[in-house]
């Protein structure tokens, strides 16, 4: 879903967002050294390695060594690192206040508008069995399931119009922080942010409202070296500084 790729003119070339490159392409003809060689018979392929060289490239460091991410400065197999040229990624702590920046701004408007109608979500009933056994069987009645498509919407369509618009939902932005698709650190296009935001919220809002969120905050404390989420996982995206 999040693979796809923006129609033209969706994300223009000057996106602020773009990770930066980090060396210059070397010239598409000639010698990759920047000019002819030099008179005396130099082998073609360019000039000898130094003496003691062996003829080999330096073996690369060790596991975690020259990459702030613990990458070892590649994206594993010899692939150059994703988030080479993007800034540092998000402290947790600062994540986790601005979701609970986010979600205050959806809940609070929701808590009041549905004040007044003194709703139930649930239908709960408790039959009676033995001494030791109980069955408790709750459902959703019919106003609390109007409520709690209404809080879908709310909650994902908010996430959904942020993270597309700028990579900032309101409280990433007060945090200093943003979303960027991990390939190349642009604004998420809208089908990443959608599936983002879809993950994120509707397991909590429709069964999972203690368990799910405390699934996201495990993933993303364990995940190496991206610090992912699973709704970042899906989205293939990243929570980094902004700049």
């Amino acid at each position: 879903m999040s693979t796809d790729q923006p129609p033209p003119g969706e994300r223009p070339e000057d996106d602020p967002f773009l990770k930066k490159p980090q060396e210059p392409t070397p010239p598409s003809g000639g010698s990759p050294y920047g000019g002819p060689p030099p008179p005396g018979g130099t082998p073609p392929g360019g000039p000898p390695p130094p003496p003691g060289g062996g003829g080999y490239p330096p073996p690369p460091p060790p596991y975690g060594g020259g990459d702030p991410y613990g990458g070892g400065g590649t994206g594993g197999y010899g692939m150059p690192d994703p988030l080479a040229g993007m800034p540092p990624l998000a402290d947790f702590g600062k994540r986790l206040a601005a979701r609970i920046v986010d979600a205050l701004i959806v809940t609070v408007p929701l808590f009041l508008i549905q004040l007044p109608f003194n709703t139930d979500r649930y239908t709960v009933e408790t039959n009676e069995g033995d001494d030791v056994t109980q069955i408790i069987t709750r459902s959703y009645n019919g106003s609390g399931l109007i409520w709690t498509l209404i809080g879908i919407i709310a909650y994902v369509g908010y996430d959904w119009f942020f993270t597309k618009k700028n990579g900032q939902p309101i409280g990433k932005k007060l945090m200093g922080l943003r979303v960027a698709m991990l390939n190349d650190g642009s604004v998420p296009s809208s089908s990443a942010s959608l599936s983002r935001a879809a993950v994120l919220w509707i397991p909590t809002l429709l069964c999972c409202f203690c368990l799910w969120p405390i699934a996201l905050i495990i993933s993303m404390l364990v995940d190496k070296p991206y610090k992912q989420g699973l709704h970042d996982k899906v989205a293939k995206t990243v929570v980094v500084t902004a700049t």
